[in-house]
C-alpha cells in the first residue's frame, strides 16, 4: 500500500499548509493508530487510523472532478486579472489545489463545466482523436431547417473553409427555436459558427451533458458539487 509523510497527508487531509501541521504534531495532536506522533517524516497509509484533536482524518481525494452550473458573465479559465473565473467560484472549498476548466464555454453561455487538478484526465477528454460527446440546449433566431439538419450531419464547413466533424441537432420546441446539439468536436465558438452558415443566429447556449453524464438540475447557476466515481469513470470511458 502507498504511503506518505505524516505533514503531507495532514496538509491534503485538513487542506491546512505544512507549518500549521508541525504546530499540530509538535503540540501532540496527532496520533497514528491510538498513539501520539510528532514527527511529520513518518511514513503512514489511508488504512492507518489518524486523528488531529480526535477527530478521524481521512485521506484526500488525488484529484479533484468538480461539476459547476456556470452562470452568464463568467469566464471559463482559472484566473483573470479583470473578470471572474470558473474557478473563482469553487476556490474557497480547495484552497491548496491547482484547478482549471477541462474545456470552455463562453462568457455568455451557461451550463456544465468540468473542473479539476488532474492534467492527464483533462487531456483524454479534451483530445481531438477522443471525440467526447457534449450536449447543448441551444436558442437560435431562426427556426431549425432540415438544411440545417442535414448540414449538421454531413459536418459543416465553416465561412473560413474549415470542415467540422459531423454533429447532430434537432428540434425542441414546436417552432424550431430551441434545439438541441451534440458536438464530438471543440472548435472556438464551434455552435455559434455552424448555425452562422446557415444565417441564423444564437441567442442562448446552454451545456447540459459531457460524455453522457449530465448536469444536475439541482445546481442554481454558480452552484457545484463534486461528480461521483462513476460519473468520472463514464467520461473517462467516453474519452476511450
Amino acid at each position: 500500500m502507498e504511503t506518505t509523510r505524516l505533514d503531507k497527508f495532514l496538509t491534503q487531509a485538513l487542506a491546512i499548509t505544512r507549518s500549521q501541521a508541525k504546530e499540530l504534531l509538535s503540540k501532540g495532536k496527532v496520533t497514528v493508530d491510538g498513539a501520539v506522533c510528532k514527527k511529520g517524516d513518518t511514513k503512514v497509509t489511508a488504512a492507518q487510523s489518524i486523528c488531529a484533536g480526535g477527530t478521524l482524518l481521512t485521506a484526500a481525494a488525488e484529484y479533484v472532478y468538480l461539476m459547476l452550473n456556470k452562470p452568464k458573465g463568467v469566464v471559463s479559465a482559472s484566473r483573470d486579472p479583470r473578470e471572474e473565473t470558473v474557478v473563482d467560484l469553487v476556490a474557497q472549498a480547495y484552497p491548496r489545489r491547482t484547478l482549471f476548466p477541462a474545456g470552455r464555454l463562453d462568457k455568455t453561455s451557461t451550463g456544465f463545466v468540468l473542473i479539476t487538478d488532474d492534467g492527464a484526465f483533462a487531456h483524454e477528454i479534451l483530445h481531438p482523436k477522443h471525440h467526447v460527446p457534449k450536449d447543448y440546449v441551444v436558442e437560435i433566431d431562426t427556426p431549425l431547417t432540415e438544411e440545417m439538419i442535414q448540414g449538421f450531419a454531413d459536418g459543416v464547413t465553416l465561412a473560413d473553409g474549415q470542415t467540422l466533424a459531423p454533429a447532430q441537432v434537432q428540434a425542441v420546441s414546436a417552432d424550431g427555436l430551441v434545439v438541441r446539439v451534440q458536438l464530438r468536436q471543440g472548435v472556438y465558438h464551434q455552435i455559434k459558427r455552424m448555425f452562422g452558415v446557415y444565417g441564423a443566429g444564437v441567442n442562448e447556449l446552454h451545456r447540459d451533458g459531457i460524455g453522457g453524464v449530465l448536469l444536475d438540475e439541482a445546481l442554481a447557476p454558480g452552484e457545484y458539487r463534486a461528480l461521483t466515481e462513476a460519473e468520472v469513470e463514464k467520461i473517462r470511458t467516453a474519452a476511450q
